[in-house]
């Protein structure tokens, strides 16, 4: 059974930071391209970030380039998005997704990846 799983959510006060997990099962995730992406209540999804399969090449919604970090460990089957500078406008649901790539242009479109995780809510609140 293909799945994805996130976790490392959670409460945490502005200014701090969280590591985000993304372990697959049922399939090799080496051979996907990760994207991470994020649902604030009331608000449309948006893309994150994405990590390539190949050479790990990375990419990076603007407005958080310099706060996130994407890395993925083959060996572990997982991706990680480090978050750092945390703000209450980051609070939202985080859900990671496997698709055959990912770019610069198309990090952020959901269509292009085929299996979801279920989220893990992070919440930034004093």
């Amino acid at each position: 059974q293909v799945q994805l799983v996130e976790s490392g959510g959670g409460l945490v006060q502005p200014g701090g930071s969280l590591r985000l997990s993304c372990v697959a099962s049922g399939f090799t995730l080496d051979a996907y391209a990760i994207g991470w992406f994020r649902q604030a209540p009331g608000k449309e999804r948006e893309g994150v970030s994405c990590i390539r399969s190949s050479a790990g090449a990375t990419y990076y919604a603007d407005s958080l380039k310099g706060r996130f970090t994407i890395s993925r460990d083959n060996a572990k089957n997982t991706v990680y998005l480090q978050m750092n500078s945390l703000e209450p406008e980051d609070t939202a649901v985080y859900y990671c997704a496997a698709g055959p790539f990912c770019s610069e242009r198309y990090y952020d479109t959901a269509a292009l990846y085929d299996y979801w995780g279920q989220g893990t809510q992070v919440t930034v609140s004093s």
